[in-house]
């Protein structure tokens, strides 16, 4: 393996396509405002992969999920990517077959950005639940025995999450009471308090700071964790303040 030197494509493009397109790259670190830059990311990367091939395979891999993720969310608010840069790492460093696990890795995300994103008719307005854990702890829960080892963004937990997309999408085409039919313009909100941007950002900084987000991704070599009624939790913080859907 050759010894890693930086691309003409280093991942400070990465932080130059961001700030193109969001004012401010929010953190959920209750210790700092801004997420770690990509550039930093990539001193990390090179500490742990000296393949610069694989490298730049990683690379490639994420330039793919931050334009889908730009894309799909426009109005997304924090955008930590620390685990899952350490996540391509893991794969990296550990899979058999590297090049296609982290190619299939970063093709799995982007469809999920595609199916539940603001050009389909899902239209959620974030990806929070997807990138904090959330989704990750609820599908843990259904099944501990077999998944409670399982890594947050683990393969089998992307293709289930991309068949629950597809279940989502049946039920609104029959205009389904819990996901129903609606307009173009609306995003869709199943939960029983307000998603609008303020409330976003004051309900998961509040919970960030409680310790009730189920994965830390705003760390480098965090541990999941699934073993909390997270959804509870939410609802519970949303009443304390007063976060009140709104029609």
């Amino acid at each position: 393996m050759e010894p890693y030197s930086t691309p003409h494509s280093s991942f400070q493009v990465l932080d130059d396509i961001l700030a193109r397109q969001v004012v401010k790259p929010f953190s959920l670190n209750p210790n700092k405002l801004f997420i770690t830059s990509f550039a930093e990311l990539e001193g990390m990367v090179v500490r742990q992969v000296s393949d610069s091939y694989l490298i730049t395979i990683i690379y490639d891999t994420l330039h793919k999920v931050l334009d889908a993720l730009l894309h799909n969310f426009p109005e997304n608010i924090f955008w930590d990517f620390d685990f899952i840069v350490h996540s391509l790492v893991k794969l990296a460093l550990s899979a058999q077959h590297k090049v296609e696990i982290l190619k299939d890795f970063g093709s799995k995300i982007v469809l999920l950005m595609a199916m539940f994103g603001k050009e389909s008719e899902i239209r959620f307005r974030y990806v929070h639940d997807f990138m904090y854990g959330f989704d990750w702890a609820r599908w843990v829960k259904k099944k501990p025995k077999q998944r409670a080892n399982s890594d947050p963004f683990c393969i089998h937990f992307l293709d289930d999450l991309l068949c629950k997309g597809e279940e989502i999408l049946h039920s609104i085409k029959k205009n389904d009471a819990k996901y129903p039919q609606i307009s173009g313009t609306r995003y869709r909100n199943p939960f029983c308090f307000s998603r609008e941007p303020q409330d976003e950002y004051r309900l998961l900084n509040y919970l960030a700071a409680c310790e009730y987000i189920p994965v830390a991704a705003w760390e480098w070599n965090t541990v999941g964790v699934w073993d909390k009624p997270f959804y509870q939790l939410r609802e519970d913080a949303s009443q304390k303040l007063n976060i009140a859907k709104k029609n």
